[in-house]
């Protein structure tokens, strides 16, 4: 079991809803176990995995060795011969370290309790789950690939669920969001395409190329003396085009010896396209398209749209995990492939993540309703994660990692609460509530956790990942140079308006005199059941636990982070 436990955690759920769609109507209430059984294996996996992953001084870190990914597993998936043009190679390669491990545990975790929170959901149940599922799928599909053709088809494939999600199960307008959502993720994909179709042109597969030269058997039998004969081969323009094996492979590309002389994305190519190198433009590239999925300010606009009119079991999805796909691409592709332009282009992710914090706080502060509050509080958020890669520095970097594991947690418990109160009063206006605090106290201490924990205070998981963040972007300009202080103090404001915004909605909607717009609503006003508790204690717990515990993560993630920062800063 241990040696196909990524293909388990992948494909597990995609059994399940195949088998759900072949459940006749007349069981329907099946439907929801099996969703919960499909993604519950998916979690117990993700533990087992948790259990076996090897941490420590000694312990294998990946990034760029292959030998450093842990239950790794690289198969041939596609082979052709394209005769002049050479050979091309696309494997099913997976593997775990520590760059990713964080974003699977998240994404198990979040899948189970989304769809263990779907109860709402009464309506085309058998497409809902089955949906969820497959969306559960190629989420883990994208943070274990390690097969840049591979991850991309994840990345695809996740865009269709994600639509009719939205598309059908959402809000009034609910086909306009869809749409929304959709042109934007597609309008990044194409432009990550476009760095994908230039690395394939560029890079070889140096085990695969050590075949097809006739200089081993198969890739797996590739040594190190034969890796780096291959490579000097390839740097004295020895191997005929006909014998080069194009990689997609994303350990390769992040190896400057792999790559052919006179490519476009050649290191010390002297090409250039309006005064900017093609390693300069391939990094912009990637940078807007996993900028989008981020979101980034101004690419941003999708997400409130999405969230307002998505259902809370999808809401939860999309900012817990679909968020920080952005962020890990940008760690494992664009900074990974290209250091150099990463070095170049560090004034830019710094500026734009600063952007980000300031516009999105402030946005928030402006906001009517819970939901769209909640909205621009993840752009804002998700800034630091920016600001942290820009940093360069291992501080900066683990922040930026701890950020997206602790906003996945905190934000599905904030959702969470604005779906309980959506559910009763069918309302998320802040002004048509007050003094909920008095019919609903239990449900207003799990509030004021989220709402305190989202503003990092002591003692949750956000402030550990904010002050990582703040201590990186404080000291790059000492350390590297790559972005100056006063970036680091205009993002400081984010925090005081995040308090502000938090803040003014707990007075507002939970203390003073007790409220509510309709008179019907007040029968709605009944306190947490059993299934919400159930469903909120456990990211409760989380937060709770990394922000007093921050060596349970931190351990997992050094090793990965330093030789990360290693390869960054060394270009």
């Amino acid at each position: 079991m241990i040696a196909h436990l990524i293909s388990l955690m992948v494909f597990l759920p995609l059994v399940f809803a195949v088998v759900l769609l072949f459940i006749p109507k007349s069981k329907d209430l099946l439907y929801r176990p099996l969703a919960l059984a499909g993604v519950g294996v998916q979690l117990l996996l993700s533990l087992l995995m948790l259990g076996n992953y090897l941490s420590g001084k000694d312990a294998p870190i990946g990034v760029n060795q292959i030998s450093g990914y842990q239950f790794v597993e690289q198969y041939d998936w596609i082979h052709l011969k394209l005769g002049s043009l050479g050979q091309l190679s696309v494997q099913y390669f997976v593997g775990i370290d520590g760059i990713n491990i964080a974003m699977i545990l998240l994404s198990a975790l979040v899948m189970f309790l989304a769809i263990y929170g779907s109860w709402g959901i009464k309506q085309q149940t058998k497409g809902y789950y089955a949906l969820m599922l497959l969306l559960s799928s190629t989420i883990m599909g994208c943070f274990v690939a390690l097969d840049f053709f591979l991850f991309y088809v994840f990345f695809e494939f996740m865009l269709l669920p994600m639509y009719f999600l939205i598309g059908i199960w959402g809000g009034p307008r609910r086909e306009y969001a869809a749409i929304k959502f959709f042109l934007y993720t597609l309008f990044g994909s194409v432009l990550i395409l476009l760095v994908m179709i230039g690395l394939y042109s560029s890079v070889i597969d140096p085990h695969m190329t050590a075949v097809a030269m006739g200089w081993a058997q198969d890739f797996k039998s590739v040594d190190s003396a034969t890796l780096l004969k291959v490579q000097q081969a390839l740097s004295n323009q020895l191997i005929p085009s006909q014998q080069m094996v194009r990689s997609f492979n994303l350990v390769h590309m992040m190896d400057g010896a792999n790559f052919i002389p006179s490519a476009i994305f050649t290191l010390g190519n002297s090409a250039t396209l309006l005064g900017l190198s093609y390693r300069l433009w391939a990094f912009l590239l990637l940078f807007i398209g996993f900028g989008i999925k981020l979101p980034m300010v101004p690419f941003h606009t999708w997400l409130p749209d999405a969230h307002v009119e998505a259902p809370t079991p999808v809401s939860v999805v999309l900012a817990g995990i679909l968020l920080k796909i952005g962020g890990y691409g940008l760690l494992r592709t664009a900074y990974s492939i290209f250091p150099d332009a990463a070095i170049h282009w560090a004034w830019l992710v710094g500026f734009m993540g600063m952007l980000s914090i300031i516009y999105g706080a402030m946005n928030a502060l402006a906001q009517k309703d819970l939901k769209q509050l909640i909205a621009y509080s993840s752009v804002s958020h998700m800034g630091f994660v920016l600001l942290g890669l820009a940093s360069g520095t291992a501080e900066g970097v683990s922040g930026a990692i701890y950020q997206m594991f602790s906003h996945g947690l905190i934000s599905a418990l904030l959702f969470l609460i604005a779906g309980f109160i959506y559910d009763r009063t069918h309302d998320r206006m802040i002004e048509n509530y007050s003094g909920l605090a008095q019919k609903l106290p239990y449900f207003t201490t799990f509030v004021i956790i989220g709402f305190f924990a989202s503003l990092g205070l002591p003692a949750f998981s956000g402030f550990i990942a904010e002050v990582f963040v703040f201590l990186g972007a404080f000291s790059s300009q000492g350390i590297n140079g790559l972005i100056p202080r006063w970036m680091a103090i205009v993002s400081l404001l984010g925090l005081l308006l995040g308090a502000a915004y938090y803040l003014w909605t707990l007075q507002r909607m939970f203390f003073g005199k007790y409220f509510v717009r309709k008179a019907a609503w007040e029968v709605q006003m009944t306190d947490m059941t059993l299934k919400e508790y159930i469903v909120m204690t456990p990211l409760v717990v989380c937060a709770l636990l990394f922000g007093i515990f921050p060596s349970l993560l931190l351990d997992l993630i050094n090793g990965s982070v330093a030789a990360w920062v290693h390869l960054v800063m060394g270009a």
